[in-house]
């Protein structure tokens, strides 16, 4: 068991690896193309940062781990707003001046509802997993019109063009690129076997180990971007990168189970693990949109997310 602890942690890092050279290599390249930096921050790097776990869910869904690839997409949305922005704004609280972000938002939070919606049932479906695919598009596509239409002055765009790579030739943009994509799905793989034994051996549910251990290892990247970039002053640039990525994660993350492997859900995901999602979802969007101005996630309000996430983690290893 030790073995396969250190196999997971050995691929996790080889995943999150990938995953930065990927987003270094597309984003280099797109520049070079002349696609403006802000539109490859809010949908190439965005998109990237999901990266890990749109492959980890591909991976389990193939081996027949659907709730795994479930547990994945709703696991690291709540690890993404209790751990990491609760880390985060507890470090440094985090002033949300960006109105980009705030339109952001209720897409995030619209997608959970649908999300919410879709595996009330218990059961994901093909049509489901499509609908959620073809809105990812749709949401890039929504994401990059965004960009074209921010306000004069946006905090957001001077932080998306200063993390943005520039004068990167453009063959080694292409190397990197490549790079990435080699090592994600291997990496992928690996992990998600080393993950499944490891759950075994505690007795643990697919499901479990999708919204505990692998949830929690594929944000780790998340969590580094986001204290590099309060550590930098970029706090929308923090808040944008979660709040992208709890988007794919439902839009991309979960439409890969509905896609490669349609079937029942398991019932805690529906009743318990969707509506803490949703919850941690709409107490952020509380804590974040104010039309008056600017707002703040401050310090009692990192710890209200970092109680929210032991609560949870206690709480599901219990029941198993």
């Amino acid at each position: 068991m030790i073995v396969e602890a250190l196999l997971f942690l050995l691929w996790l890092v080889v995943l999150s690896w990938g995953a930065d050279r990927f987003v270094f290599g597309s984003s280099a390249l797109a520049r070079n193309m002349g696609i403006s930096p802000m539109i490859i921050g809010l949908t190439i790097v965005a998109m990237g940062s999901s990266a890990p776990e749109i492959m980890v869910s591909a991976t389990a869904s193939l081996n027949g781990n659907t709730d795994t690839a479930i547990g994945n997409a709703i696991g690291s949305n709540i690890t993404n707003i209790a751990l990491v922005l609760g880390l985060t704004a507890l470090l440094k609280p985090l002033t949300v001046a960006s109105t980009t972000l705030k339109r952001e938002m209720p897409v995030m939070l619209g997608v959970s509802l649908l999300a919410t919606y879709f595996l009330a049932d218990l059961y994901l479906s093909l049509n489901e997993g499509i609908v959620l695919f073809i809105l990812f598009f749709f949401t890039i596509g929504g994401l990059a019109w965004m960009s074209y239409h921010m306000e004069k002055g946006d905090p957001l765009e001077q932080e998306t063009h200063d993390e943005v790579p520039d004068g990167v030739p453009t063959k080694s943009a292409v190397i990197w690129l490549l790079v990435g994509l080699v090592l994600l799905p291997l990496s992928a793989h690996f992990m998600v076997e080393s993950a499944v034994e490891i759950a075994r051996h505690f007795g643990l549910s697919d499901l479990v180990i999708g919204l505990t251990i692998i949830a929690i290892g594929t944000s780790l990247p998340e969590l580094a971007a986001s204290i590099a970039g309060v550590l930098k002053g970029e706090d929308d640039l923090a808040l944008g990168n979660i709040i992208g990525s709890n988007i794919f994660n439902i839009l991309a993350v979960m439409a890969m189970p509905g896609l490669i492997s349609p079937g029942a859900v398991d019932p805690d995901a529906a009743s318990r693990d969707i509506y803490t999602m949703l919850g941690l979802s709409i107490l952020l969007v509380l804590f974040c949109f104010n039309i008056r101005g600017s707002r703040r996630i401050n310090r009692y309000e990192a710890v209200a997310f970092l109680g929210c996430f032991v609560a949870y983690q206690y709480f599901v290893f219990n029941q198993g």
